[in-house]
């Protein structure tokens, strides 16, 4: 295969083969997982340059085998293979664009996991009810992206989930998600009205990256307020009967964040820890982007007017994304996690 064939103009194929040869070498050491955590460090960079390479080799290797297919098709007349070639090609730019999406994304932290959290805006237990259809379709986008998710915090009240945080675990998964950040406004019969009335309900989106340790993030002691309190929910994994959920309070930023999901109270503070870090991280890559942006996904009301995506049920089915324009009718595709025309759109229009 002639690997110039592959955009190395972007990325240098052979150097990639390069490192992926160096670092299996380094697997075959005998004393290799003596040191779990830098085990685990070079496995998880061996998928990602796995991750960055594979796909482009099979798309150019399956791209020759149908100019192949196609020239035989045309050389013996044969017009039985035009729907199979049709559908292969549709097929392979569908795959070529999800790649070139992925070329974009060249942040510090875009190939990093993601923390995704919830929260229910103006509307009640519509918007509550909102969040819940939110929290499934972001679920069913990441089973198609076969992402890992865990369950961090969740919060129900009535109609359905008032806040839920989850960490989502793959290549690119901050990447990807980033550009679902924002307001998202539902328009619907409200299937709490008993006289069939549309309602308008909001919920935001907040995404921030899961930093490892080699990146610095000062939290300091007297700039935090921890809180405990009685994990909440309907039953099951969601409630116990100590004090084990933490909530941490960061002064300077007016940052919030909570834990509740597992039962050891020193569990659920280290991952609010963790979770207060990525905001952080988030939070001041923004602020040196921009002041006025700073504190815009936080701190922006949910509610009328702020919103970066529209869902419309009824009078007519229609999602639109309000920066990039993009829209579909398809509304049951999209609510089953069909996200990616819309997070490559916004992606693209960044560049």
């Amino acid at each position: 295969m002639k690997r110039s064939s592959l955009p190395g103009g972007i990325f240098d194929p052979d150097e990639i083969r390069q490192k992926i040869g160096d670092l299996e070498a380094n697997t075959a050491d005998p004393e290799f997982w003596d040191n779990r955590e830098t085990a685990e460090a070079t496995m998880s960079e061996l998928k990602r340059l796995r991750d960055s390479i594979d796909p482009w080799e099979a798309l150019y290797r399956e791209s020759g085998d149908l100019v192949e297919l196609l020239e035989l098709a045309v050389e013996e007349g044969d017009q039985s293979q035009e729907s199979d070639i049709a559908a292969t090609l549709d097929d392979l730019r569908a795959r070529f664009n999800a790649l070139e999406t992925r070329l974009i994304l060249s942040g510090e932290a875009d190939t990093a996991d993601a923390f995704l959290t919830i929260h229910s805006g103006a509307g009640g237990k519509e918007a509550c009810d909102w969040t819940t259809m939110l929290y499934r379709m972001y679920l069913r986008w990441t089973e198609q992206h076969e992402f890992k998710t865990e369950l961090l915090d969740f919060q129900e009240s009535e109609g359905g989930i008032k806040s839920v945080t989850v960490q989502v675990t793959g290549t690119y998964a901050f990447g990807f998600l980033k550009a679902e950040a924002g307001i998202h406004r539902l328009v619907r019969i409200s299937p709490f009205d008993s006289s069939g009335r549309r309602h308008t309900s909001f919920a935001s989106v907040y995404v921030s990256p899961v930093v490892d340790d080699t990146i610095e993030v000062d939290i300091k002691t007297e700039d935090i307020r921890v809180d405990t309190y009685r994990a909440s929910g309907a039953g099951g994994q969601h409630v116990n009967k100590t004090d084990s959920a933490v909530r941490i309070t960061h002064f300077p930023t007016g940052l919030v964040v909570q834990c509740q999901n597992e039962r050891s109270q020193h569990k659920n503070r280290a991952t609010a820890m963790k979770v207060l870090k990525s905001r952080l991280y988030e939070f001041y890559q923004r602020q040196q982007e921009s002041e006025q942006e700073a504190k815009a996904i936080e701190k922006k009301d949910i509610s009328w007017g702020n919103q970066i995506r529209s869902y419309v049920f009824q009078p007519y089915s229609m999602v639109k994304d309000l920066r990039t324009q993009v829209e579909t009718g398809n509304v049951h595709a999209v609510m089953d996690g069909d996200l990616d025309q819309f997070i490559d759109a916004y992606l693209k229009s960044q560049v």
